[in-house]
């Protein structure tokens, strides 16, 4: 499944690569994509930025109940990151790009 955890079966390890992954995408649409508007990001974001997120979550889910609450908010910065790169969007406050994304928090849809 390509899932990395260390031997004390903690999954740090692979939440580190999911989180470095999906921030190497994001530059790389920073970079190469021209139009920023809402539907062009909305849609590279679900094909190419979430699902490296997203990838085996059911197994390493990070828990709020767990204390996980750094490793959480980590993972929230990446979508954080990503929705300040959108057109027209960028400057508002997190939970307003959400709303208008449609998109939720990364904790609300793993059930955190």
């Amino acid at each position: 499944l390509g899932v990395i955890m260390n031997e004390t079966l903690r999954w740090d390890l692979n939440i580190s690569k999911c989180i470095k992954d999906a921030n190497r995408t994001i530059a790389w649409i920073s970079r190469n994509v021209i139009s920023k508007s809402i539907d062009v990001m909305l849609s590279i974001y679900k094909a190419l930025v979430r699902p490296k997120l997203e990838y085996c979550v059911q197994l390493w889910c990070p828990a709020a109940r767990h204390g996980n609450w750094a490793t959480i908010l980590e993972l929230e910065g990446v979508q954080r990151r990503f929705t300040r790169l959108i057109n027209g969007i960028g400057t508002l406050p997190y939970s307003e790009r959400l709303d208008r994304l449609q998109l939720t928090t990364l904790a609300e849809l793993n059930g955190a």
